[in-house]
């Protein structure tokens, strides 16, 4: 017999495990959503944030207020939106940041380079914030964990033509809001 959720969160206020009967019926639905929106590298944490968060609140768990379900849908959501402010104000702080350091050597490419990587971070940093998210997602799994095509599609569960078109697509974004100059991210990885 299946009990009612609005029943096993009463239950869960006196018996914490029955908590666990509403995170194994609906982890998977809230693991897919989050996921859809974060990709899965960020899934699993959010997803398992949201039941630790609906477990904390659930003393004031009022089910004339809508159901169990889309409660932890809310509770997820919000979870979302707090992961990409704080994805927004790394990139703002990285507009602010200067470039560490000088030349390694002094070899006059690497001043070069420097100088042209201090003049564009903030244009760079400010490019990535205006990026859609599922663009932004492509860029930073190729430049930042240095993924193949491959393992971005495996990833983000797009075909790898995806992850090459979006990267293209990002690519002239990036050139064109740095005055032709942008760094070759990726293009080495067809």
């Amino acid at each position: 017999m299946r009990i009612d959720d609005a029943a096993l969160i009463e239950q869960s206020r006196r018996r914490p495990d029955a908590f666990a009967v509403l995170y194994d019926r609906y982890f998977g639905d809230v693991y897919r959503y989050v996921a859809g929106r974060v990709g899965p590298q960020v899934a699993d944490d959010l997803a398992a944030e949201t039941f630790l968060v609906a477990y904390g609140k659930r003393r004031s768990y009022d089910p004339g207020r809508g159901v169990v379900r889309a409660w932890l849908f809310g509770i997820a959501t919000n979870l979302v939106a707090e992961h990409r402010r704080k994805e927004m104000r790394r990139l703002e702080a990285l507009q602010r940041v200067p470039v560490e350091g000088g030349a390694d050597g002094g070899h006059e490419d690497r001043v070069a380079a420097r100088l042209l990587a201090a003049g564009s971070r903030g244009r760079l940093a400010a490019e990535l914030g205006r990026l859609p998210d599922r663009d932004r997602d492509v860029l930073l799994l190729v430049a930042l964990a240095d993924l193949s095509y491959e393992e971005v599609a495996q990833t983000l569960d797009i075909p790898p033509g995806t992850v090459g078109s979006r990267l293209n697509r990002v690519r002239k974004r990036l050139r064109a809001a740095l005055g032709g100059a942008a760094p070759a991210i990726g293009e080495t990885d067809a």
